[in-house]
C-alpha cells in the first residue's frame, strides 16, 4: 500500500511541474531546392512575430544535398530566429554529404541533442543514412548516448522524442529506440521525412509527422505550432502571414503504460537453417562502420563514424590499438608496405604504422576525404570532396599529381585498368585519368541532370576493354575503356550500385532491387540477361558488391544478411544474418572465410565449417 502511495505522489509530481507552452515544429526545409531558401526565410520571419513560442525544433532534411554551402546558408537563415532553436540532420543532409556528416556537426555544433523545458525532457537523434543509400538508421553512437541519457532520466519525467524518420521499419533499428523509450514516461514522438501532416502510433507511442516547410504546389510554405496544455498536446498548421489553422491532431498527455502487445522484430531464424556457418568472433564498435575493413596476417583494421581507427587481433577480435582522427571515416583502409592508409572527414589522408597505429604521415585536402584508396606500385590514388583526385607517394605522402576538375564529391573506390584510374562522383560523371600523369582521358555521364543518379557509389569492373557500372539510375552500362563511349545500357533487371565480375571475367553480376541476382555476358553488345536467380532476400537498395571466389558468389544486403550462392547451379549454399543494418562490401579471405562489417558498427569474422 505504501509503495502505491509513493507511486501516486511521484506521478502527481511529474505533471505538477509540467507547464503550458508552445513551440514551432519545422521540418524538411530542403535549402538548396528552388524555393527552399525563400520558404525558410518566410517561416523564420513568421515565427519571430509570435511572442508566445518558446523555441523551435527543426527535424531534418535541412538541406537538399548536405553540401557545405547549403548548410552554411541554412544556418545563416536559422540564426535570425529570435528564440532558441534545435536541429537534427535528415537523410538529405547525410546521404549525399560531402563531409560524411562532419560539416553538419561543425555548422550546428551537434547531430543529437537533449534539453529540459518546463518539466519535459526533449531528446533527439540523427538517423542517417550516411554517404550512400540505405535504410534510415539511428547511428550506433546515438544509441550508446541514448542509453546513458535515459539512465539519468527519472522514471516519471515526461519525455518527447524527436527524429527525422518515423520510428518504424523505415529505420532498420527502430526497435532499439522504441524498446528504450518504453522504459520511460514517453509522451509522444515527432518526425519529418514524409512531407505531410500525419498521425502515427509507434508500438504504443503516439506520434506526429509534420508537413514539409516547402510550398510544393501551394503559393507558400508552412509548419506546425505545437501547444502543450496540462493534459493534451495540440498540433496546428501555420502558414507564414496567415492565421493559425484549427488543430488537426491532439494527443493526450498521461503516464505512459506499455500496451502488452507483441511487435515485429528482426528474424534471425535463417541462421538455424545453415548451422554450418558461424561467427568466429564479433566486435561491436561504439559508432557506425560504413567501410570495408582491411586485414593482414595479424590484424583487422577499420574506421568508424566518430573518426576512430580500430585495430583488432585477427584471431580473437580483441582491440590492439586505436587512432583518433577529427572526422568521420567512410574511407575503406588499405594496408601496404607496413602502413595503413585511409581518408578522414577531417580533410586528411593518413598513413599509420600497421603494427602500432602511430602516425607516419598525413596529407591535407581542403575538404573531407571520403573516397577509398587504391594502389599501383608505390603510388596511392584517392579522391576527396574538394573536387580533386590525387596520386601520392606511399612512403612519404608527397603529391605526385592532382586532377582538380571533378564535379561533386568523390566517395567510392576507384578502378585501375589499362593505364587508367577510373572513378565516379556525386557530380554526375565517371572519370578516366591517365594513371601516371593525372590528365583527363574521358568522362562519361548517363544523361541525367539529377545528381542523385550519379555513379558515385558505383564500383566499376572491367574486362576486354570494357568498363561496367550500375549507378542509382538502375541501369547496367557498358562503356568503352579507351574512349568513354557508351556501348550499351540494359535496364531489364533494375540493378542498383551493386555489381561484380566472375573470376573468369565472362560474366558481370548484379544485385537487383527485389530478390534476384542476375548475370550478363561481358560482351560489347547488349545480349540481355544471361541468367537470373531468385534468392529471396526481399527489397534491396544498398551498395554492396558481389564477389566470386572458387565457384562461390558472395554478397550482403541492407538487412544484415550475407549470402553465398552457387552461380552455376544457381542455388543458395548458405546465408547468415549478422544484425539488421546494411552489410558493407566485405573481404572474401577465402571461400570459407569472410571479413564483414555492418553499418551499426559490427565487425565479424565468418567461417563455413
Amino acid at each position: 500500500m505504501r509503495n502505491l502511495f509513493v507511486a501516486i505522489l511521484l506521478l502527481i509530481a511529474s505533471f505538477s511541474y509540467a507547464q503550458n507552452f508552445k513551440y514551432a515544429f519545422v521540418t524538411d526545409t530542403h535549402v538548396g531546392t528552388a524555393t527552399g531558401e525563400e520558404d525558410l526565410r518566410r517561416t523564420v520571419t513568421d515565427i519571430n512575430q509570435q511572442n508566445d513560442i518558446d523555441f523551435v525544433l527543426v527535424t531534418g532534411d535541412i538541406t537538399e544535398m548536405g553540401t557545405n554551402e547549403e548548410l552554411k546558408l541554412a544556418k545563416e537563415i536559422l540564426a535570425n530566429l529570435n528564440k532558441p532553436y534545435y536541429v537534427i540532420p535528415g537523410n538529405h543532409d547525410t546521404g549525399w554529404s560531402e563531409s560524411g556528416g562532419v560539416s553538419f556537426i561543425t555548422t550546428f555544433g551537434y547531430d543529437k541533442f537533449t534539453f529540459d523545458h518546463k518539466g519535459y525532457r526533449f531528446i533527439a537523434c540523427a538517423s542517417g543514412p550516411y554517404v550512400r543509400m540505405s535504410d534510415g538508421h539511428i547511428p550506433r553512437d546515438a544509441t550508446v548516448w541514448l542509453d546513458s541519457l535515459l539512465k539519468k532520466t527519472p522514471a516519471s519525467m515526461p519525455v518527447v522524442f524527436v527524429n527525422h524518420y518515423p520510428i518504424d521499419n523505415s529505420l532498420d533499428n527502430w526497435y532499439e529506440v522504441t524498446d528504450r523509450l518504453k522504459t520511460k514516461n514517453i509522451q509522444y514522438a515527432i518526425c519529418g521525412h514524409g512531407h505531410q501532416n500525419k498521425a502515427y502510433n509507434f508500438e504504443g507511442i503516439a506520434a506526429t509527422m509534420g508537413r514539409s516547410n516547402l510550398r510544393a504546389k501551394d503559393s507558400i510554405g508552412g509548419y506546425n505550432i505545437v501547444s502543450m496544455a496540462k493534459d493534451t498536446v495540440y498540433f496546428a498548421t501555420k502558414k507564414p502571414t496567415e492565421t493559425l489553422l484549427p488543430a488537426w491532431r491532439k494527443i493526450a498527455l498521461k503516464t505512459f503504460v506499455k500496451d502488452g502487445k507483441t511487435y515485429e522484430r528482426p528474424d534471425f531464424s535463417i541462421n538455424k537453417t545453415y548451422p554450418n556457418v558461424k561467427a568466429v568472433w564479433t566486435y561491436h564498435s561504439n559508432a557506425n562502420v560504413v567501410n570495408t575493413p582491411a586485414y593482414s596476417n595479424d590484424l583487422i583494421i577499420f574506421g568508424n563514424s566518430l573518426g576512430l581507427v580500430e585495430a583488432l587481433n585477427r584471431k580473437t577480435g580483441k582491440p590492439i590499438w586505436t587512432f583518433q582522427t577529427k572526422g568521420a571515416i567512410y574511407s575503406s583502409p588499405i594496408i601496404t608496405n607496413g602502413l595503413v592508409i585511409f581518408g578522414s572527414g577531417d580533410g586528411n589522408i593518413y598513413a599509420l604504422n600497421q603494427t602500432s597505429g602511430k602516425l607516419k604521415w598525413k596529407s591535407a585536402a581542403s575538404k573531407s576525404v571520403l573516397g577509398s584508396p587504391v594502389i599501383e606500385g608505390q603510388t596511392l590514388f584517392i579522391g576527396a570532396s574538394d573536387n580533386t583526385f590525387r596520386a601520392l607517394d606511399i612512403k612519404s605522402g608527397q603529391i605526385k599529381w592532382e586532377f582538380k576538375e571533378v564535379e561533386g564529391t568523390i566517395v567510392g573506390k576507384p578502378l585501375i585498368y589499362q593505364g587508367k584510374i577510373i572513378f565516379g562522383s556525386w557530380g554526375r560523371h565517371l572519370y578516366a585519368l591517365d594513371l601516371n600523369k593525372g590528365n583527363l582521358i574521358w568522362k562519361w555521364n548517363n544523361g541525367s541532370a539529377n545528381r542523385m543518379f550519379s555513379p558515385a557509389m558505383a564500383t566499376p569492373v572491367a574486362t576486354k576493354g570494357t568498363i561496367y557500372i550500375a549507378a542509382p539510375d538502375r541501369v547496367l552500362t557498358a562503356i568503352d575503356a579507351n574512349t568513354g563511349e557508351t556501348l550499351w545500357r540494359n535496364n531489364q533487371a533494375k540493378v542498383r550500385e551493386s555489381i561484380g565480375i566472375s573470376t573468369d571475367s565472362s560474366l558481370v553480376y548484379g544485385k537487383t532491387m527485389q530478390d534476384e541476382i542476375v548475370a550478363y555476358k561481358t560482351t560489347r553488345t547488349d545480349e540481355g540477361i544471361a541468367w537470373q536467380f531468385n534468392v529471396g532476400y526481399g527489397y534491396e537498395h544498398t551498395p554492396s558488391d558481389l564477389i566470386e571466389k572458387n565457384g562461390k558468389l558472395f554478397f550482403g544486403t541492407k538487412n544484415g544478411t550475407v549470402y553465398c550462392v552457387d552461380p552455376v547451379a544457381r542455388k543458395t549454399l548458405w546465408a547468415h544474418k549478422i544484425d539488421n543494418s546494411m552489410v558493407n562490401t566485405f573481404k572474401v579471405i577465402d571461400d570459407k572465410t569472410l571479413l564483414v562489417s555492418t553499418m551499426d558498427g559490427k565487425v565479424t569474422l565468418i567461417t563455413e565449417k
